[in-house]
């Protein structure tokens, strides 16, 4: 009788766990450095499902439905699965991404050749870009990141003359006062700074895209990916249906998603638009946190557990 009541009771608490995990909330674990300095390599965050309205699970089962569905906010911190994977068809079966919402459905972000969102679109104190600094200096710069606490902080690259890092701009204002404005690190600019930036729409439901040369491509992806229609470029005009078309309209509504540190590609510049349906829930908590090659006893980082993950 006691066994049967343990094993009862360990089914139950399963079920219950189950329960909140596919329904409430889940953990999960920041693979990169992607969205440093918001969230680190390492952590691990609470996801809220009912965020955005609760997904329903077994997708494969009854397809996609969403209880109490809401708009995802701008910055929001969203956990997706993976847009782009054509392996598999089971979109909750997919692998899960973490990136950060700079665009929502009918909104206009200038964007450059390589669809990275100008700074003054996505303007976030945590966005990381890349800066360059003579190798000579590379001991006297470790010394100023330890003094200022600016960690985890890796050498990207070097040449025989310059060294590479990237810092937010709270970080690099750090820097320039430790170095009484006499600063030797400066911004790595794009070799043509006079590109011209384009505008682009992010889809939502049942409203209008105007096709460019230069988004056809995406919008053919997007298309095909995810509305499930025949769509084709030929002799660059695009081809909905077998017809060419000059504008497109979606079924669904999307959100462009971009990592806070930007030399990090594992965003919207690489796999398009995230459809509403991939959106599992938003990153609410850091519950836990700890330093990478730390031992058992140390690393912690305390004074970020159980913190707003934003």
């Amino acid at each position: 009788m006691k066994g049967r009541k343990m094993i009862m009771a360990i089914i139950g608490v399963t079920l219950v766990v189950a329960s909140l995990r596919g329904c409430v909330a889940t953990s999960y674990l920041i693979p990169s450095s992607g969205m440093e300095n918001s969230l680190y390599r390492g952590e691990r965050i609470l996801v809220n499902k009912w965020s955005y309205g609760l997904r329903l699970p077994f997708m494969k089962l009854w397809g996609y439905h969403r209880w109490a569905d809401t708009p995802v906010g701008k910055k929001d911190i969203i956990v997706f699965n993976n847009p782009a994977n054509l392996s598999e068809p089971v979109i909750d079966r997919r692998e899960v991404f973490i990136s950060r919402c700079i665009g929502t459905p009918g909104d206009t972000l200038l964007v450059d050749s390589l669809f990275a969102v100008t700074p003054s679109v996505k303007n976030t104190p945590d966005q990381k870009s890349l800066y360059t600094y003579p190798r000579f200096r590379e001991r006297q710069l470790d010394s100023l990141l330890s003094l200022l606490s600016i960690t985890p902080n890796k050498l990207l690259g070097q040449d025989s003359n310059q060294n590479i890092r990237s810092f937010s701009r709270y970080e690099y204002y750090l820097l320039e006062q430790a170095m009484n404005n006499e600063c030797w690190i400066v911004p790595v600019t794009k070799a043509d700074s006079t590109e011209t930036l384009k505008p682009l729409v992010v889809p939502g439901k049942g409203k209008p895209v105007r096709v460019y040369p230069w988004n056809r491509t995406l919008l053919r992806n997007t298309l095909v990916l995810h509305e499930k229609k025949q769509a084709e470029i030929k002799n660059d005009t695009l081809y909905i249906e077998g017809k060419p078309a000059q504008y497109c309209r979606f079924t669904k509504d999307y959100y462009w998603v971009g990592a806070d540190n930007s030399i990090n590609l594992s965003d919207s510049r690489l796999f398009g638009f995230v459809p509403k349906d991939h959106v599992i829930g938003k990153a609410s908590l850091i519950w836990f946190s700890k330093e990478k090659g730390t031992g058992l006893f140390s690393g912690y980082r305390w004074e970020r557990m159980w913190r707003e993950a934003k």
